[in-house]
């Protein structure tokens, strides 16, 4: 599984209805399953995003798939990076001559 840390912002939609935002998260956390994703961690955050999530997928289309999908709600728009732990980067490492 690859890491990626998923940077959301809530829509005019979406801070008009702030009070969901528990309840569209476990919404969302539900259709993860749909497209192999996981999500390991989530904050509410202070500063230029709303909330950050940390979340794990097979590849970069199945994470794409599920963004697209709860995107497409209109809540939320995200910003998303591939993270590499120690192990991944070192592979990266390893190709430079």
């Amino acid at each position: 599984m690859q890491t990626y840390v998923v940077l959301v912002n809530w829509t005019e939609k979406g801070i008009v209805n702030v009070r969901d935002t528990e309840k569209r998260l476990a919404e969302g956390v539900k259709e993860t399953k749909n497209f192999g994703v996981k999500i390991t961690n989530v904050y509410w955050t202070l500063g230029g995003y709303d909330m950050v999530a940390i979340m794990e997928a097979p590849d970069d289309e199945s994470i794409s798939a599920h963004l697209l999908h709860i995107c497409s709600d209109g809540f939320i728009r995200t910003t998303t990076l591939r993270a590499f732990d120690k192990r991944a980067f070192d592979k990266v490492l390893s190709k430079i001559h």
